[in-house]
């Protein structure tokens, strides 16, 4: 027999190099597809949202988040605010003087400032970064106040667990799944 008939048409160094490309495009379409079902998590079908009228603001959506820093972030509705001088989700109850001074605010962390519009009148925003979803704003706001301040799941920054730790331990039933059509419809356009 002739050496060129028994010979492969590829040699054993293109076999390997042709498996290796193989194998090779076929971990990156699957990581195409991994990253494609995880940004369809994030802006699917459905995702995880506190229901404000059920809320209680217990403080667990501060410590029970598997993030470090909680996903959960006070949110401010401005239709329904009244921009009052004493807001009581800015003001700590029995404030003997109203300023700015860090004793006198409710937030620990500082997240929320003030702005003066016009006598009588204060704006109010929420820092984001430095809100860590305690609820101790919202629970003045919504005792002495009209409610305008709340707690939600802040999108971006939630892992969409498959079953949320907060959610588990919610004593109020609160936090849920809705459908991405009624995202953020709870409170501004109540």
């Amino acid at each position: 027999m002739n050496n060129d008939k028994l010979k492969s048409p590829i040699d054993r160094r293109d076999f390997i190099r042709r498996c290796g490309s193989l194998l090779a495009g076929g971990a990156a379409l699957a990581a195409g597809g991994f990253l494609a079902t995880k940004v369809k998590g994030k802006t699917g079908d459905v995702f995880w949202q506190i229901d404000p009228y059920k809320c209680t603001q217990c403080g667990r959506c501060e410590t029970d988040c598997v993030l470090p820093i909680s996903a959960v972030k006070c949110f401010h509705a401005n239709r329904v605010c009244g921009y009052c001088d004493l807001c009581g989700g800015y003001y700590r109850p029995n404030v003997k003087d109203l300023n700015t001074a860090a004793e006198n605010q409710l937030c620990p962390t500082g997240a929320i400032s003030r702005k003066f519009v016009e006598e009588p009148y204060f704006e109010y925003t929420i820092d984001e970064s430095l809100c860590t979803g305690c609820g101790k704003c919202v629970k003045g706001c919504t005792s002495f106040g009209n409610g305008s301040l709340f707690l939600q799941v802040q999108q971006d920054l939630c892992q969409q667990c498959n079953e949320c730790a907060i959610a588990r331990v919610c004593p109020s039933d609160a936090i849920h799944r809705v459908s991405y059509d009624d995202a953020y419809q709870l409170k501004d356009h109540a």
